[in-house]
């Protein structure tokens, strides 16, 4: 694994090249629940990287046998 902390996200890139991060669920807010100019969405999740990707026995990568 290769720890991952750029602009993009904080992650890992696993043996099979791909790269492993969080992921975030976001809902529209309504007219009246934005508060601000450019106060469009409300976070509704976070899906943890491990859990959103495959593993790397999983992906079925041939490099990683």
């Amino acid at each position: 694994e290769l720890p991952v902390d750029d602009a993009f996200a904080k992650g890992k890139v696993l043996e099979n090249g791909r790269m492993v991060h969080d992921m975030y669920l976001f809902e529209v807010k309504k007219p009246s629940e934005s508060k601000k100019p450019w106060d469009y969405y409300k976070q509704i999740a976070v899906v943890p990287g491990d859990h959103a990707f495959y593993t790397v026995q999983e992906s079925g990568c041939p490099l990683t046998k």
